[in-house]
């Protein structure tokens, strides 16, 4: 299973592909680490970040999109310009898309720790929450 596992700050969709075959894991080599919304208020804005978004997922043959929750209240509520990003992810057809709780991650990781240190998986230190997501879930499965 390949997926892409998202975190969504502010205005950016920071992500992170893993894959998980036989047991292992494997984050391939991806043109991109996280797509920016300029002016979250431009149609044509939301539509080039919505089919950028669905073109990575079909050049890297993606099977599903693991989306980070984040608070809708609070202190750590998600921005607006996130929850529009999080719906244009979910609106592009023939795109699975699964949700994952801090919670949920927290267990999955309490089960499955990460054999490695974040730093040995060649990812940038941004792409740390995007890809304990991604590890998670696929730990899950």
């Amino acid at each position: 299973m390949k997926i892409c596992a998202v975190e969504l700050r502010s205005n950016e969709a920071v992500i992170c592909l893993l894959t998980k075959s036989n047991g292992l894991f494997d984050i391939p080599e991806c043109r991109s680490q996280k797509f920016i919304m300029q002016d979250s208020l431009d149609n044509e804005q939301m539509r080039k970040f919505q089919q950028t978004f669905h073109k990575l997922l079909e050049d890297y043959q993606i099977d599903r999109v693991v989306i980070r929750e984040r608070e809708t209240r609070g202190k750590f509520a998600g921005s607006s310009v996130g929850f529009k990003l999080e719906a244009a992810i979910q609106l592009i057809d023939g795109v699975e898309v699964d949700f994952m709780s801090n919670q949920d991650i927290k267990q999955s990781m309490k089960r499955n720790p990460l054999g490695i240190d974040f730093r040995a998986t060649g990812l940038r230190q941004f792409q740390e929450a995007a890809f304990m997501t991604g590890y998670a879930y696929l730990s899950q499965k």
